[in-house]
């Protein structure tokens, strides 16, 4: 590996293993969702190291630029009324989580760092155009077109499913209530109590 690639490895990894701890350990839902976007930024340069440009470019737009705004967005309107108040009876099962995760990945190294394999395995060179638009395109478009016709069947049907939850039993607006409607027996009275 070259220094460049080293380092934009370190870089990313940071970045990964820092705005996870920071999403997931802050209390204030506002540095969890930087945290999300250095995690967000990691993800991307680590896939700008295995030469997919196209999938950078689309966690940067989509995850970045997307998700991260609609959950501040979520946060503001909120507010500090959507926080609960402190649980001292959570803290045990949370440090006891802790240590499951921390004990189960210090197992996982000894595991691997344990086993004999005789030096890292190497991988054949990527092909030519890898994670090019351009090769993304001709497979999504030729072997994977039924996968991608159902897919956006289904999200419209998520779409559509997403609006008709979200209108719930309002009432449309367009129409006016029953109880502004004039009718003729109150039109008779009207017209007794007038002459």
């Amino acid at each position: 590996m070259k220094a460049l690639e080293i380092g934009l490895f370190a870089l990313s990894a940071l970045l990964v293993i820092g705005g996870g701890l920071i999403t997931v350990g802050s209390r204030r839902p506002v540095r969890s969702a930087m945290g999300l976007l250095c995690t967000i930024f990691g993800v991307a340069g680590s896939y700008l190291l295995l030469s997919a440009q196209f999938l950078a470019a689309i966690q940067l737009i989509v995850y970045a630029g997307a998700v991260v705004v609609l959950f501040i967005f979520v946060v503001m309107l909120l507010g500090p009324a959507a926080t609960s108040p402190r649980d001292a009876r959570s803290a045990i099962p949370r440090y006891a989580g802790w240590l499951i995760f921390l004990a189960s990945a210090v197992a996982a190294l000894a595991f691997v760092t344990g086993l004999d394999t005789g030096g890292l395995p190497t991988t054949p060179p990527a092909p030519e155009g890898f994670g090019l638009i351009s090769a993304m395109g001709q497979e999504i478009f030729t072997q994977k077109i039924v996968p991608f016709e159902l897919t956006g069947a289904l999200l419209l049907v998520a779409v559509v499913g997403a609006l008709a939850v979200a209108r719930g039993k309002h009432r449309d607006p367009t129409l006016r209530p029953k109880a502004d409607e004039p009718n003729s027996n109150t039109r008779a009275n009207e017209a007794e109590t007038a002459s």
